[in-house]
């Protein structure tokens, strides 16, 4: 009997109209980064970077084609792990982010 992770983390990429949202909001958020970064000259927008990460990875993932399940399932994982470690950035250790 396969696991529910196996179910979900290794199922087959979605593929169509949802990869491509990820990926424009990962530009996105880019765009922000750009804008704390470069144009204001602060490091305040760190936490962008997490989000950035996720959300490329997580749409790289649902890009791939169909027989590429455990490629696919490794991006989610990784994914998850990034925003999962900003999560306990933001509790542990909030000047790190600058906030």
């Amino acid at each position: 009997m396969p696991s529910i992770v196996d179910e979900t983390v290794f199922s087959e990429p979605s593929g169509g109209l949802f990869p491509a949202v990820q990926l424009c909001g990962a530009l996105v958020m880019s765009g922000l980064f750009w804008q704390y970064a470069v144009v204001e000259q602060s490091m305040s927008g760190g936490w962008l970077l997490f989000m950035i990460a996720g959300t490329a990875l997580s749409g790289i993932a649902e890009s791939l084609p169909k027989d590429r399940r455990r490629a696919a399932g490794v991006l989610r994982l990784a994914a998850v792990l990034v925003l999962t470690c900003l999560l306990a950035l933001l509790f542990l250790a909030p000047e790190l982010l600058g906030m």
